[in-house]
């Protein structure tokens, strides 16, 4: 027989995709709106994504080789969770916040876990949730996009929103990043952008981001009394986008499963409400992912289908 059932053992599923791969398709997303960061806080954001890229990939490598690992910063993950950390930063930053923020994310969100693929919580947030309990006056001090000093101190939208400040920015500034905040909120078009490219590329499904983004809509219709202008600040205003599409899907910290991501999406923007509502912070994506990231496991315990032939007889 010319045709022969060749068995082999497991994966018999390959794909040509590989963890270079998958991280380079992240960073391309990422690339406009760093540059829209760049171009609305100039020299000083450069320098912020440079001091957090450098530190990230410069702990990794220390770690490894002096727990005689191989050194895998070719993978281009440390160079990610460097640029996430940045953009969960405001511009105005001093110097050792960012080399800091990324030396705990690679070293306590990662390395101490065992490396990539171990890490049950997002790095990048777990670094910028140890700076916020840490340095919370240098990590809450935004600038105006375009000022000339560091000194010109805003609220962000979303800030404003809380305390029904009538002096909101508005929509279209909202929409294309001219914002005070951290550097992912520069431009919410530019974000989708990238989480657009990475649905065509299948680096990322579109549960997570898309049942986390509708959720906070629809809660936040509710709530401001179905005035779409307030639900537009909620959903375009903050961190939602940068952590819906690149920091909620990240593969080692969240649910595999199709319902499990839904779940996960659904879970992270009805905490994000709840603390942008009932707190006094007016964010609460960083922390409503770190939570869902706990509760991954169980999601998947009670999401995970059921294996053929474990089912029993009907009676």
């Amino acid at each position: 027989m010319e045709n022969k059932m060749i068995a082999s053992s497991s994966p018999h599923i390959r794909s040509t995709d590989t963890t270079t791969s998958v991280m380079l398709d992240v960073l391309i997303a990422l690339i406009p709106a760093l540059i829209a960061s760049m171009y609305y806080f100039g020299f000083k954001a450069m320098l912020v994504v440079a001091l957090s890229v450098g530190s990230a990939v410069g702990t990794e490598a220390a770690i490894q080789k002096l727990t005689k690992k191989r050194v895998t910063i070719n993978d281009l993950s440390a160079v990610v969770t460097g640029l996430l950390l940045a953009f969960n930063l405001p511009v105005s930053v001093p110097w050792w916040i960012p080399v800091i923020g990324s030396a705990v994310a690679i070293a306590i969100g990662k390395q101490v876990f065992g490396g990539l693929g171990n890490n049950f919580i997002n790095p990048a947030l777990a670094g910028r949730a140890f700076l916020v309990a840490s340095w919370p006056v240098e990590m809450t001090f935004w600038t105006t996009p375009g000022a000339l000093t560091d000194t010109i101190a805003a609220a962000t939208p979303l800030a404003m929103l809380k305390t029904s400040s009538p002096a909101l920015s508005p929509l279209s500034d909202v929409f294309l990043g001219r914002i005070p905040g951290c550097l992912g909120e520069t431009s919410a078009i530019l974000l989708l952008l990238g989480g657009a490219y990475l649905i065509y590329k299948k680096v990322i499904s579109w549960r997570i981001p898309g049942t986390y983004i509708a959720t906070v809509a629809i809660i936040a219709l509710i709530t401001n009394g179905f005035d779409f202008t307030g639900m537009a600040y909620h959903v375009f205003g903050g961190g939602l986008m940068i952590g819906a599409i690149f920091m909620a899907t990240d593969y080692s910290s969240s649910p595999v499963t199709p319902k499990g991501k839904i779940i996960f999406g659904i879970g992270a923007g009805v905490l994000t409400m709840l603390i942008r509502l009932y707190s006094s912070s007016a964010e609460g994506v960083s922390y409503s992912i770190l939570f869902m990231n706990v509760a991954t496991p169980l999601i998947e315990k009670y999401t995970a289908p059921r294996v053929f032939g474990t089912g029993g007889v009907k009676k």
